[in-house]
């Protein structure tokens, strides 16, 4: 039997990357494709770039995979609420429907870090940790996800 796949989208200050995730070992299932993050990091400008690499991988995917996409700032229910290394315009962005609208399909959209502490409880070294784990995340910024007894 196939696994569930999903494909991720990570929106980095210097990187936009994807690749296709198989949900049952958190593994990547092809080579990550990276494209450098614009300039002026608009909604507009990286919605294109995310577009881009769905296209790159969603004939692989089957129709109902779901899209997850994670940006280095506060989101509330799609909308980005902060913008640390992307451009100002995405405060108060409805960043969900933005690359539901770019792809043409149904994403996701959350957090970095909280996409990482998340996907390190599942797969990683925090898989069934009680109490409190706290993941940093560091690249062109700094992130941290915080879960109790495996909750964020």
């Amino acid at each position: 039997m196939a696994h569930a796949v999903a494909l991720g989208i990570d929106i980095g200050g210097s990187g936009i990357k994807g690749a296709p995730v198989d949900l049952a070992t958190g593994e990547f299932l092809q080579p990550r494709l990276k494209i450098a993050t614009p300039a002026q990091s608009t909604p507009a400008a990286v919605a294109k770039i995310v577009d881009q690499i769905a296209d790159e991988f969603t004939d692989d995917l089957p129709a109902d995979a779901p899209i997850g996409v994670t940006i280095p700032g506060v989101v509330q229910h799609g909308v980005v609420r902060t913008a640390a290394n992307i451009d100002k315009a995405w405060i108060d962005a409805e960043g969900e429907k933005i690359f539901s609208d770019a792809i043409g399909r149904k994403c996701l959209l959350v957090n970095d870090a909280d996409a990482a502490g998340v996907a390190e409880q599942r797969y990683g070294a925090a898989k069934g940790a009680q109490g409190l784990v706290i993941l940093t995340t560091l690249g062109t910024g700094i992130g941290i996800a915080l879960l109790h007894n495996g909750v964020l």
